[in-house]
C-alpha cells in the first residue's frame, strides 16, 4: 500500500508548467525528489499539499483522497519547508505553545525528546538560532505530533556536514518501523546516497524517471563515457542529463 500516490499533478503558470507529474511512495521507505531549481520541485510539493491549487491531478495520501480529507489528512503528515522562517523576536517556547494547539495527536514528551536530542533551548528567540539550528527546531515540530508522512524541502541546506549525517541517521530510524515515510528534495545528492530508497527527478516541470534508487541509476548508466572507470553516481547521473547529453 502507497503512503503518497500522485497522478497527472498539473500546475500551470505564465511562465512555467508543472506538467502530469506522477509518481508514488510506499510505507517505510525515504523518496528524494531531485532537479535543478526551478525545475519545479517546491510546486510539486506545495501542489500536492494544497498550498497552490493545481489544475488537474489526483492526490491520495494515507489511502484517502487528500482534497476530500485534507484536514484529518493534515493531523497526519509533518511538513518542513525551506525559506519559511519564523518571527525573529518570538521565543521558541512561544512558537511551539502555537503550533501544539493545531494538533490533536501532539506528544509532548517526543517534543522534549528532539528538543534535547537537537541541543535546542527553549528560551532561545528565533534571532539567536543559527540556520541550521532553525531547520531542527522546524523538524522536532514535524515530529512531536507521530506524523506517518514527513515532506521535507531542502531539510539539510544550511546544516554543517556532522549535523547533515546526524539528521540522514535519524531519517533512517523514523522509517526503520515501516510505518513512516519520508518524501524530500534536495539538491545535495550525497545525502541521497546515503539514506534515500527511492529517487524521483523532475526537470523542467516533467518526471524524467522515477524508480527504487539502484534501478534508477543503473537506468542512466549509458551516459558514461569512455573515459569512466566505474559506475555513475547519483551526482554524475544529474549533472551529464542536466548539461544535456544526447544519450539522455
Amino acid at each position: 500500500m502507497n503512503i503518497l500516490s500522485v497522478q497527472g499533478l498539473t500546475k500551470q503558470y505564465p511562465s512555467f508548467t508543472l506538467q502530469s507529474v506522477s509518481f508514488s511512495l510506499s510505507y517505510g521507505r525515504i523518496m528524494g525528489l531531485i532537479g535543478v531549481n526551478g525545475a519545479g520541485k517546491t510546486t510539486t510539493l506545495k501542489s500536492i499539499l494544497n498550498m497552490v491549487c493545481p489544475d488537474d491531478g489526483q492526490i491520495e495520501m494515507l489511502g484517502r483522497s487528500f482534497p476530500d480529507n485534507e484536514l484529518a489528512c493534515k493531523q497526519e503528515i509533518g511538513v518542513v519547508f525551506g525559506g519559511v522562517d519564523f518571527y525573529q523576536h518570538k521565543k521558541l517556547r512561544d512558537i511551539t505553545n502555537v503550533t501544539r494547539r493545531f494538533y490533536t495527536n501532539w506528544d509532548e514528551s517526543a517534543y522534549q525528546k528532539y528538543m534535547q536530542e537537537f541541543n535546542l533551548d527553549e528560551l532561545k528567540q528565533v534571532k539567536q538560532l543559527s540556520a541550521g539550528m532553525r531547520v531542527k527546531y522546524s523538524i522536532a515540530l514535524a515530529l512531536s505530533h507521530h506524523a506517518k508522512l514527513l515532506i521535507f524541502d531542502e531539510p539539510t541546506s544550511g546544516l554543517d556536514p556532522v549535523s547533515r549525517d546526524d539528521l540522514l541517521v535519524l531519517f533512517r530510524q523514523l522509517i526503520k518501523d515501516g510505518q513512516r515515510s519520508i518524501l524530500f528534495s534536495t539538491h545535495i545528492t550525497s545525502d541521497l546516497e546515503k539514506c534515500a530508497d527511492d529517487i524521483t527527478y523532475i526537470k523542467k516541470g516533467k518526471v524524467l524517471a522515477s524508480a527504487e534508487k539502484e534501478s534508477f541509476i543503473q537506468s542512466f548508466q549509458h551516459l558514461k563515457e569512455p573515459s569512466d572507470s566505474r559506475g555513475l553516481t547519483l551526482e554524475e547521473v544529474m549533472l551529464r542529463t542536466e548539461r544535456g547529453s544526447n544519450n539522455v
